[in-house]
């Protein structure tokens, strides 16, 4: 199986159960892993094989700037849903964590892995 990743992704976005956390955006950091849908860019060496990952930040983007979600579990099952079903991978790996949320906690976060098909 070829994955790509993207590691170390920051973005300020709206997300938590307190109040002040629907009003104050936290910066998250995101790290994904992703199945390629087959091997034919490294046969090809063809773009067109390959997954684009601009569009892959851009999705994300639109999904922080778009949505709100209470837990961090529920916004790392949307990431990865969104990966499997909009960008054809078989599989994908996602850590979503938040930075300096806690004293003496650099971050904390969860981690998840998908199958298409399979929760």
């Amino acid at each position: 199986m070829d994955i790509i990743f993207l590691h170390d992704f920051k973005a300020k976005t709206l997300i938590g159960v307190y109040p002040w956390e629907r009003i104050v955006p936290q910066t998250i950091r995101i790290d994904l892993e992703i199945a390629l849908p087959s091997n034919r860019a490294c046969q090809t060496d063809n773009i067109g094989d390959a997954l684009d990952y601009a569009l892959i930040v851009d999705r994300i983007n639109d999904i922080l700037t778009n949505k709100h979600f209470s837990l961090l579990e529920a916004l790392a099952e949307h990431i990865a849903q969104t990966i499997l079903s909009e960008f054809q991978s078989p599989w994908v790996k996602v850590s979503v964590a938040k930075l300096g949320i806690l004293r003496g906690v650099k971050r904390l976060g969860v981690r998840i892995e998908r199958s298409k098909n399979k929760r």
